[in-house]
């Protein structure tokens, strides 16, 4: 029967990655790939994680199952990491999910199984993947606009415009912050306009936080999330630990659904369930780190100060790239750059000039022109910027 099976759109940024590889050039730079890097182009294990592997390895006498939604340490410690205090913890049902994608496909499934016929409201553009699950349970999408390419900013206009068609049933997903994949942040004052048409229309919001702490800090980037989930009666939240501790291969991610608690109990066993379905136990490694971490005052704030460094090395590489471009290019049209956070900004070029870059200089980005700012050191930076004004972008 398998003869029936159809070849699958290949994934564009692995093929990025194999054919950044092939390339023989010394000057070549990968800003395709999403995964942090230091000066030095490693992914550094960080020393907070390192130092609670170290206590798990002591201290763990058994590797017997935690349970369908995962260690209640860990749901604990990421409802406050991400939540603060902005809604009672009663009124949070989790489960503990491998990687953030895993949550991201179970909210679309509770979705699904709450109202076959939502449609969910996906910003234009974002991460792919996004888009990939959706299609791939049969679920409507309806595109609101978000990124001004000329700008470098967000449409704001066309985004509440077309978030008002929402209707009660449907969901709007919502990046909490540093949007993937252009950069570019809703403002306080925008949220709050963003809260006010979720109100009038009766549709939930879904927040997908991946980049918590790489954008303005880690209350900062999470301001949006807890602002919103305090103001609606319902609200989901997939939220990622890869980035901000680290620990991508142990694919570490949680869902969290806010509602009244009275319907937690309902709530936390329907999550349960899910994760029974799809592959029964959460893995409990990456989780168990990540609440080692967070329930321990030194290996928190030592943790809390080496992502500041990251935050920090990613913002400086912003500035020197804006500024290198206003120096070659005499304007500040690329000003845009340093205003974005997180990981990726989006130049808003055209694919025949994001092919240019790869051809003539060996700089690989995706072909929307989302490039990974943390692919990037001191030392490239130039190359990008000449070579950016070179292809005429």
């Amino acid at each position: 029967m398998f003869e029936t099976l159809k070849a699958q759109p290949a994934d564009k940024i692995l093929d990025l990655v194999q054919a950044y590889r092939e390339d023989p050039r010394d000057t070549k730079i990968d800003l395709g790939v999403g995964v942090y890097k230091d000066a030095s182009g490693n992914t550094p294990v960080m020393r907070a994680v390192k130092a609670a592997e170290q206590r798990i390895w002591e201290s763990q006498d058994t590797k017997v199952y935690t349970g369908l939604a995962g260690d209640p340490a860990y749901a604990d410690a990421m409802a406050a990491l991400v939540l603060g205090d902005a809604v009672p913890r009663g009124s949070v049902a989790a489960a503990a999910t491998p990687g953030g994608t895993g949550a991201v496909r179970q909210a679309f499934e509770l979705v699904r199984m709450a109202n076959p016929k939502a449609r969910v409201f996906v910003s234009d553009p974002t991460w792919p993947n996004h888009l990939s699950i959706l299609s791939y349970l049969g679920m409507e999408v309806v595109n609101y606009r978000y990124f001004d390419s000329d700008t470098g900013g967000v449409n704001f206009d066309g985004m509440i415009e077309d978030l008002k068609t929402a209707k009660k049933g449907d969901v709007v997903l919502l990046h909490g912050c540093c949007h993937n994949p252009t950069g570019a942040n809703l403002n306080s004052a925008e949220w709050d306009a963003v809260i006010e048409v979720l109100q009038s229309t009766g549709a939930v919001p879904m927040i997908d936080i991946a980049y918590q702490g790489f954008g303005d800090g880690l209350e900062a980037d999470a301001a949006a999330t807890r602002k919103v989930a305090s103001s609606v009666p319902e609200c989901l939240i997939a939220a990622s630990c890869s980035k901000n501790f680290g620990i991508y291969r142990e694919r570490t991610g949680i869902l969290m659904l806010v509602a009244s608690e009275a319907a937690q109990g309902l709530n936390q066993a329907t999550l349960a369930f899910l994760n029974r379905q799809n592959y029964s136990f959460p893995p409990d490694h990456g989780a168990r780190i990540v609440s080692t971490i967070l329930t321990d005052d030194e290996l928190k704030a030592d943790w809390m100060a080496e992502l500041e460094d990251v935050r920090n090395a990613m913002l400086a590489l912003r500035e020197q790239l804006a500024g290198e471009l206003q120096r070659l290019s005499g304007s500040d049209r690329f000003g845009f750059l340093a205003q974005h956070r997180g990981m990726f900004s989006r130049l808003g070029t055209t694919p025949d000039k994001v092919e240019a870059l790869r051809e003539k200089h060996g700089i690989y980005m995706v072909g929307d022109s989302r490039m990974n700012i943390a692919g990037l050191n001191q030392n490239s930076v130039p190359i990008l910027a000449r070579a950016i004004i070179d292809v005429g972008i």
